[in-house]
């Protein structure tokens, strides 16, 4: 019985165009971009090899409150475990060295602190001193004027340690950092025309109904840039104009807002194109500030865009409705972009072509005249008859510029 051999066939792939291949090796070698701000407004950056640490410990206060929760609640266990030790180590040193220890049982002698029989005692002695406890079963006595003076110092660091550690409790629990995070940006940034012009835009919103007071917003563009001189700097930062000269940075925060940045020559997105947009390496920096109504406090929150999320071509879905006797803000479609027809070239390019298409609506009669001398006699004055014949013509060319 013969068997069927199958011979290898070499099934050769179609190959693909210049164009796409092009393309997808982009894509495939495309790097991760680095961000400096996060989108949850947090600062990508780190301190390395700072030598002068001791400028850490001259603003303990401020140090203090920004340490995580963790490090806060220990710290603030150990220094008032420490004191209640030292001080209760102290006071049965001063029982131990008067030698009450030794006359525990002696009903005629006067000790420093009646009841105080041990070092358990002494610290317990200690913690109802300093937090003013009293409960009455431990006394110190008019006979021990060290132990008067130790009462005072004990009762009056007691306070400051008080002072100190629930001041930095209280400035940690308040602070407005939380309060941002009611404030959402859109995930992404768009480009559309908007009056005539190309503008990049973005939307800012609060999602609790307590507002934010004398609330503005700026935008910086961080791009490295070489001057002319051959410097290189690094994530250098360029402010965006969104509104300081009108005044629309200042914001009325009660629905969502769209912010406009207009792309003029003073834009850093004048010469920049949809085709450019995405070799660019860049990020916008956007930070909204204001006063927290209920507190009183700055709050500020931030958050970036890079290229990859700059949609050219898309306009941001409306989110405001008119209900019966107020206004509701659909946060659903709070990110939500629709496209839209924009020009593909850069700001720059567009402005050349609308003032290349406007053609003046007629010539002008002196310029025209000028080119002719001849229409003017020896005196100055104008032929008639050659002026009107030449009026004329300057009608016709009137006419067929209008044309």
């Amino acid at each position: 019985m013969e068997q069927d051999v199958e011979s290898p066939i070499s099934i050769r792939q179609p190959k693909l165009p210049k164009h796409i291949r092009e393309d997808f090796k982009q894509k495939c070698t495309k790097r991760k971009i680095q961000r400096y701000v996060r989108k949850d407004g947090k600062c990508n950056v780190h301190h390395g090899n700072v030598r002068e640490t001791y400028r850490y410990l001259s603003d303990i206060f401020t140090t203090l409150v920004d340490l995580k929760w963790r490090f806060n609640l220990l710290i603030f266990v150990m220094v008032y475990t420490i004191t209640w030790l030292f001080f209760g180590m102290i006071w049965w040193l001063i029982a131990y060295i008067r030698g009450d220890l030794e006359h525990l049982q002696d009903k005629d002698w006067n000790p420093c602190v009646d009841n105080l029989n041990g070092f358990v005692s002494a610290f317990l002695f200690s913690i109802e001193t300093e937090t003013t406890i009293g409960y009455g079963y431990r006394v110190i006595t008019d006979k021990c004027p060290e132990g008067i003076i130790l009462l005072l110092v004990q009762s009056v660091l007691g306070s400051i340690v008080n002072a100190f550690m629930v001041g930095c409790m209280f400035v940690k629990i308040s602070q407005p950092k939380k309060r941002a995070e009611t404030l959402v940006f859109s995930t992404n940034a768009v480009i559309s025309m908007r009056d005539g012009k190309l503008c990049l835009m973005f939307r800012v919103g609060d999602l609790r109904n307590s507002h934010i007071v004398e609330a503005s917003i700026r935008a910086k563009l961080i791009k490295s840039k070489q001057t002319k001189e051959g410097e290189f700097i690094p994530l250098n930062q360029t402010d965006m104009n969104v509104g300081y000269d009108t005044g629309d940075d200042r914001l009325f925060l009660v629905s969502p807002l769209i912010i406009s940045h207009e792309i003029n020559p003073h834009s850093p997105f004048w010469d920049i194109s949809k085709a450019q947009l995405p070799k660019e390496d860049l990020e916008i920096v956007v930070i909204l500030e204001g006063m927290v109504e209920a507190t009183g406090m700055t709050c500020q929150a931030r958050s970036s865009y890079v290229t990859s999320e700059i949609q050219w071509g898309h306009r941001f879905t409306p989110v405001l409705t008119l209900e019966d006797g107020f206004y509701e803000v659909d946060y659903n479609s709070f990110h939500d972009t629709y496209e839209t027809n924009t020009p593909s070239c850069s700001a720059k390019e567009l402005a050349e072509m609308i003032s290349k298409t406007e053609m003046p609506l007629s010539w002008s009669v002196s310029s025209k005249l000028n080119q002719h001398p001849e229409l003017v006699n020896e005196n100055g004055k104008k032929n008639p008859e050659d002026q009107t014949e030449r009026n004329g013509d300057v009608a016709n060319i009137e006419n067929e510029s209008k044309v």
